[in-house]
């Protein structure tokens, strides 16, 4: 899975002048007395000075955890490869680990389980007979808007994700959380990185999540 940085736009200079924009006030250079200013709109819930700054990602993961992060829509926009279009080869993501199934939680899982040898080849075996049936069909003449349907939700999908900082804010606060699914928290650990480095003020303050 993988997060890139297309382009952005802004820094921690541009919350701040936003917010003072309201007493006709701006600055061309960073002050200290800045940090303070962003602490307290964070902290206080003023999220529009942070709608600002904008963040444009181009991002690969498995479609069962797109269709996790496609629910964020407030201040985002997506695009994405569509296989109406693309009938290239596809790829499929295969876990390191297989984790267990709660005992008393409706979503989630606990723990780390063994599966059996013959278990883990079925699930390849499973994901690369799907990839023949569905290039079989291709080959037919099956339009790709009607072959795609055989493919599982391990396949490989990409989109341009676009967004204000505030809006990958709030994705991150929610799916860095030791309750959300794992695989959907590695996509989240990556946008942080990314939004950390072009905005370290900013999201010091916005992202209170904890993983202790």
């Amino acid at each position: 899975m993988r997060v890139e940085l297309v382009d952005s736009l802004g820094t921690d200079l541009t919350v701040v002048n936003a917010a003072r924009v309201s007493f006709n006030k701006h600055r061309d250079e960073w002050q200290d007395s800045d940090e303070r200013l962003i602490k307290y709109l964070a902290t206080h819930g003023h999220w529009t000075p942070f709608g600002h700054p904008q963040v444009q990602l181009r991002i690969s993961a498995p479609i069962f955890v797109a269709r996790q992060l496609v629910k964020h829509q407030v201040g985002l926009v997506w695009n994405e490869i569509s296989r109406r279009y693309v009938d290239e080869a596809p790829m499929f993501y295969g876990p390191m680990e297989w984790r267990g199934k709660p005992e008393n939680a409706k979503q989630g899982s606990s723990g780390i389980i063994e599966l059996p040898l013959a278990m883990e080849k079925r699930v390849v075996q499973t994901a690369v007979e799907c990839k023949f049936v569905y290039q079989e069909l291709l080959e037919m003449g099956v339009a790709p808007e009607q072959a795609r349907m055989v493919l599982p939700l391990s396949m490989y999908t990409e989109w341009y994700w676009t967004g204000s900082l505030s809006a990958f804010a709030r994705v991150c606060n929610l799916r860095l959380h030791d309750d959300a699914q794992e695989e959907t928290r590695e996509i989240a650990r990556q946008i942080e990185d990314i939004c950390g480095k072009i905005f370290p003020v900013s999201w010091k303050y916005l992202v209170q999540y904890s993983e202790e």
